[in-house]
Formats: C-alpha cells, structure tokens, sequence
C-alpha cells in the first residue's frame, strides 16, 4: 500500500496541474493552472501582472506579423493632410531644386547666311537659377483633393554659373515667328512690317540678336512681341516682353488639384487643372491626358504594380512617362530608375498616340514635340538636348552638337514603396522650326533656310533630399521592413519565454510542494503507527538509547491498571537527539523496525525531520495502553 501512494504523487500533481480527477483516494481537491498565478494558497498579484502582459505580448507579437501596420503608418504619413510629415516636405520641399540654362551661341551667322554654311553652335552655360518653391492658396476637398497653386521664384546662384552679363548671339525668335507665317499670308504685308521694323528698331529686324542669358530666360522688350501684346485676343496675350521662362517666376496662374493619397494607386497625381480634368491644348486622348504627378509625389510602384509613371509640367504641354528600368541605391535607400520610354518621341507613323499632337499638319520626325499651343503658337518644338535619341537628320545642319546620354537623359530615381523621387532631372531642349520666307529680303532673311533650330536646353530638378526627408524615408524603406518582422517575432519570443519560465517554476514549486506534503502526510500516518507500536512494545525495545519510556507506570496491582491512562515521557533534546543521524537510522534498521515496517515506511522514518517528532509528541501525549502492556 505504501508504494502506490508514493508513486501516485506525481500523478496527483499532473491531474491537479490540468484540472483532472484526482487519483489518490480521499484526494478531492482539483488545482487548475491557476497554480501559475497564486502562491500559498493567496493570488500573487505580481506574477498575475507578469502574466498577462506576456500573453497581451504574445497576442500582439501574432496579430502585427499577420497585419502590415508598417504600412499603415507609412501611408498615414504620407498622406497629404494638414499636419502629415509629408504634407510639409510637399507644401515647401526645402529641396535644393535648381535649373540649369544652357544658350547655344551661333559663332558663325554672316556665313550661315550669306555662304549657307552650317550654323556652329558653341554651347554657352550653366546659368544656374535655385527655385524657391512651394504651395499656395491650398484648400482640401472631401473627394480626396487638394487644390493649390505654385509660387515660385528664380534666385541666381552666381557661383555655380558663367558670366550672365555676356552677350550670345540667338535665333530672333520674334521675327522668325512672323516669318515663318509669310508663305501664307501675303507677301507684302510682312515685307512692309519687317521694313518698318528695320527702320525703327534696327537690331530688331535681323535674323539673330544679341542678347544676354538673362534677357532670353526672363525677358527683353521686343517691338513685335509688345504688338502682339496689345493686339492678340485676350486669353492667346502674349507676354509683353520676350522671355522663354518669363511665366515662371511669382505666383503661377494656374490652379492644379491633385490626389492627396486617400488611395495610393493615384496619390499624387492630378486630377484638374484650372478646373479642367484635360488639357485644353490637344483635342483627343492620350494628348490631353492630365493623369501625371507634378513632381512631389508618385503612385508607389509597390501598390500600382505597374512600371509607368507620369510627370507633367506646364512648359512639357504634355504628359511625360517614365519607365521603369532597374533598381539602384541612392544614399543608401533603395529606388527605382525611371526614364522616358523611346516612344516618347517618336513619330507618329510609328507610335500612333503622337499623331495627336500633330494638330493639322505634318507630324515632326523622330525626337521632336510640338508645343506651340503653349507658346503663343510660336513654332517651338521640344526635344531632349542636342537632339538626343532623335533622328539624325536634325544633327546633319549643324555643326558643335554633341549628343551624351548621361549629360542629357531625363530620369527620376522614385522610391517604389512610398513613391518619393530622390533625384530626378528633366532635361529638354527648345527649338524654333523656322520656315523659309523668300519674299522678304529684308536683312537677307530669306536665306534663312527650313530648319530645326536649337536654341537652348534646360535641366531642372533636384539631386538629393533633405537630411530630415532622408532620414524618414531611410526609417520607412530600409529600416522598416527589417524592424517590423524582428519587433514582431521578438515579442512572440519574448512573451512566450517569460510564460514557459513561470510555468516551469510554478510547476516545480507546485510539484515539490505536492510531493512534501504528501510524503509529510504519508510520514505523519506512519509515525503513528510506529509511536503506538514503540508504545506497545516498549518493553522489547527497552535500552539505553529509548527515545520513549513510560511515564508513572502503575502497578500490576493496581486495580483497572488496563483503562488506566498513562503519559509518555519524551526524553529532552539533549539525551537523546545530539545523537547523530546515523545512530537513529542503524535503530531503524534494526530488526524490529525491519519486521514491523513496509520499505516506504522505513524512507519516511529515515528522511524525516526530527522536528516533526517533536510536534507528534505535543499532539500525543496520552495514549491509552493495551492489556498486554501489562503483562
């Protein structure tokens, strides 16, 4: 009997540690888990907190590895609304955007027009301007829109230019305008107004003029240009001066309402301009097309999937689009590369959707745009510079352009998860389409021949963000992704080792306990047995090492001597229990104890604690002696 009840301690430990029935007979009571959070039979309000937060932490752990809230921090960011992280960056970059004119001086114009030789253009520059930009007039809509308008102001950053005070010699872009409309029209009345011309305003009436940089980018009066102010129709005015950036200096006219990131497949991009969902200078689609960022922001490409992006710019007169091509690294961020398709000038002949911009005449070869719509309907024609990745026939009239793709190619470096351009230039060249007038001989202007003639090139854009841009961007794209699993996995880690710690000490503290008290239990019931059977048989275990003797033992005599009740009296500590612990176990062993004792019993006497001895004796004291104690 002994030995079960010692081998079902453990069971009883395991059936109270999961709640099961207990096994131990008499055994009624059932501990749950709650083991894990109470300590002596009161809750351990410590352990109790430890607990809870390990499994919030581990709940946490599981639902942020299965919910991207990355990204929704991300994109709550970069939303535009008053108060985002991205809405300052955009309301004023603070980016060091700069512009970048370069002036191709003709050295040669007598001999180009009175020998016919090839123009030779000597390309004068940089003229640098910094662009102090931002947002003005910005109203939020309810349908995920934002109106404002540019304000923007070209400073002059002389350290990084060429003498601006120098005179070039350029197209006359005025009078070669006029003339180009001479053949249909009567020849007379341009001969007489370039004769008038020619008398008032000497300089004016040739067919190139000297100018400084400064002059040709914000403007110099111009009789023909000042006319043209006075006389157009409202709406198609002119400026009154003769400038090719003149319009972009101050507070833009134009009133552009963009997406501001409600949903990310469009952030960004526009959705009218002045009111008008296309663009008023091309009649059909894909022309008039406004879908196309104004340069702060673009639909990721994480979201969109999709490896065209578009860029649009008053002076473009179009919708540019960009390509993805590979992926580089810029300042440590990973982005995109992104340049024009090679369809994007194309002919029309070969790429359909330009036929559109031909608008009723001949459509240009390969590397050309008309944007005359955007310039007065000025012949100007747009084309990368030095008529890069254009037909060849457009180089052949000249002498000194040097095409260079990495000199002239447009690109954007676009961060494909929140799509932020890093660095990006766009690089266009402006080319007046002269057509030959060969009534008017005023100044030799009809030896002009037909041609594309380059005029200059503009770089504009950006080459690195802010630090603090950078550095929010570097937190969202490269940090990030890394941080967000490790943060992730880490508190499931974390919660479940704070858990498995608790469980395992509550479960040894649960179990050792169980184990000591059912063995004191089990040592109690046997140290009974054993006083009562040291009682009986006292008189065969009388020697000088007895731990009991009776006390006042009667008579035989003595009447009743059986109901009599008789006092054990407990030898002092002195005489009996300075012995060692092996003296009492070799009184165990001894043959007596051997006969009348089971093998766990013997385990229990050995092991147990003397002190406990001493508390059996206080609660028995009396015990009643049979009759054969007497005999």
């Amino acid at each position: 009997m002994g030995y079960k009840q010692y081998l079902a301690v453990g069971q009883s430990a395991r059936n109270r540690l999961f709640g099961l029935a207990p096994r131990i007979s008499g055994d009624k009571r059932t501990l749950p888990l709650n083991m894990m959070i109470s300590q002596q039979g009161k809750i351990n309000h410590g352990r109790l907190a430890v607990i809870m937060f390990s499994i919030c932490t581990v709940v946490l752990g599981i639902i942020l590895s299965f919910v991207p809230w990355l990204d929704y921090i991300i994109f709550r960011e970069l939303r535009l609304w008053n108060g985002s992280l991205s809405y300052s960056y955009w309301q004023k970059p603070g980016v060091v955007r700069l512009t970048k004119v370069y002036i191709f001086n003709v050295t040669n114009p007598h001999a180009f027009i009175e020998n016919g030789e090839k123009p030779k253009l000597a390309e004068v520059g940089p003229f640098v301007y910094r662009e102090d930009m931002e947002k003005v007039n910005i109203k939020f809509h309810d349908n995920d829109t934002v109106t404002f308008q540019h304000k923007k102001i070209l400073r002059f950053v002389p350290e990084l230019s060429v003498d601006k005070t120098q005179k070039l010699l350029v197209p006359n872009i005025p009078l070669l305008t006029v003339t180009s409309f001479s053949p249909n029209l009567a020849g007379f009345v341009f001969n007489l107004l370039v004769t008038g011309l020619a008398i008032t305003y000497k300089d004016r009436a040739k067919p190139f003029v000297h100018v400084t940089a400064e002059e040709l980018v914000f403007g110099y009066n111009d009789p023909l240009v000042t006319l043209a102010h006075y006389f157009y129709p409202k709406g198609k005015r002119p400026n009154s001066q003769m400038g090719l950036l003149l319009a972009r200096n101050g507070t833009l006219d134009e009133v552009s309402t963009i997406y501001s990131g409600e949903r990310m497949d469009r952030f960004g991009y526009l959705d009218k301009v002045n009111g008008l969902d296309h663009l008023p200078h091309w009649r059909d689609r894909p022309c008039n097309d406004i879908r196309a960022s104004e340069g702060s922001f673009f639909p990721p490409r994480a979201v969109t999937k999709s490896d065209l992006v578009y860029v649009y710019d008053k002076d473009l007169c179009r919708i540019l689009p960009l390509q993805y091509r590979n992926d580089v690294y810029k300042d440590g961020i990973k982005a995109g590369l992104y340049t024009p398709p090679n369809s994007t000038f194309e002919c029309a002949r070969l790429n359909p959707d330009n036929r559109c911009y031909c608008e009723g005449e001949e459509c240009p070869p390969r590397g050309l745009q008309n944007i005359s719509p955007c310039q007065y309907n000025a012949p100007v024609y747009l084309s990368y510079p030095h008529f890069y990745d254009a037909d060849p026939t457009l180089l052949e009239p000249f002498e000194g352009l040097k095409p260079d793709k990495k000199r002239h190619e447009t690109y954007f470096y676009i961060q494909d998860k929140i799509g932020v351009p890093l660095e990006g230039f766009v690089r266009v060249q402006m080319n007046l389409k002269v057509n030959r007038a060969p009534n008017i001989k005023v100044n030799n202007i009809h030896k002009f021949p037909d041609m594309m003639f380059p005029v200059m090139w503009i770089e504009e854009g950006i080459h690195e963000v802010t630090p603090s841009i950078w550095r929010w961007i570097f937190l969202a794209t490269t940090v990030g992704p890394i941080a967000a699993p490790v943060i992730c996995y880490s508190m499931i880690i974390i919660g479940l080792s704070i858990l498995i710690t608790i469980f395992v000490k509550a479960y040894k503290n649960f179990v050792i306990g169980q184990n000591s008290i059912e063995i004191m239990e089990l040592g109690k019931e046997t140290l009974r047995r054993g006083s009562t059977l040291i009682i009986n048989g006292s008189h065969k275990l009388i020697h000088k090492d007895n731990v009991y003797q009776p006390l006042n033992q009667s008579d035989p005599s003595t009447p009743n001597s059986e109901e009599k009740l008789h006092e054990l009296k407990f030898v002092t500590r002195s005489e009996c229990f300075s012995r060692s612990l092996d003296e009492v176990n070799e009184n165990v062993r001894s043959g007596f104890v051997k006969s009348n004792f089971c093998n766990p019993e013997r385990e229990s006497l050995i092991n147990s604690d003397n002190s406990f001895i001493l508390s059996e004796h206080r609660r028995c004291r009396v015990f009643k002696l049979p009759d054969s104690y007497f005999s």
